[in-house]
């Protein structure tokens, strides 16, 4: 497997998964050595831990597009770990448990605190934000690391056929984040 790209991976991966990962973890700016089996634990762990906080925010937020929004991801990412489940399953490969996937649960955890406190527009806007760059970063991440070092073809099949659902889900949260009056920061 070429590693070339692997550097670029855990600036992405980190921004990707949770906001401000790397600086909430510095000893993970290390380029990771993935293969294609940990590659796919870390595609399932990001999209299991964007179902986790929609779930959240559903219990949390009483803005109906934040509610669509979160109902939104969670159908959406569902579906990708259902078909990644249903490649490995066919491929006979079990997605690999590493470094970056623990340092994703470890950014969800802290993510998650930081919205713990917040009630009403202040929750909305800081989940709406930490939306946009996780989905922001998932799209770096795709494009420059994931299917450029992916060596399964199946596997880099399904990450390219997600991607326009990931880009369609960062231009929502853009939307939504402008309707309630969000930062109008970028998330690269």
């Amino acid at each position: 497997m070429s590693r070339s790209s692997y550097p670029l991976l855990l600036p992405a991966v980190a921004l990707l998964f949770g906001t401000g990962l790397l600086a909430q973890n510095p000893a993970a700016a290390s380029a990771p050595d993935l293969s294609d089996p940990e590659v796919a634990h870390v595609a399932v762990t990001a999209n299991s831990i964007d179902i986790d906080l929609a779930k959240f925010a559903q219990t949390r937020t009483h803005n109906a597009a934040v509610k669509q929004f979160a109902a939104t991801m969670i159908t959406d990412h569902s579906a990708v770990n259902a078909q990644a489940a249903a490649l490995a399953t066919k491929l006979g490969v079990t997605p690999a448990d590493n470094a970056v996937s623990q340092s994703l649960q470890t950014g969800a955890k802290q993510a998650r605190a930081s919205l713990e406190p917040l009630r009403g527009a202040a929750f909305d806007r800081a989940y709406i934000d930490r939306e946009v760059a996780y989905h922001q970063a998932v799209l770096d991440a795709i494009d420059k690391v994931l299917i450029p070092t992916t060596e399964n073809a199946e596997l880099r099949k399904l990450l390219t056929d997600v991607r326009p659902a990931v880009a369609t889900h960062l231009e929502h949260a853009k939307q939504l984040r402008t309707q309630l009056g969000g930062t109008a920061r970028t998330s690269k």
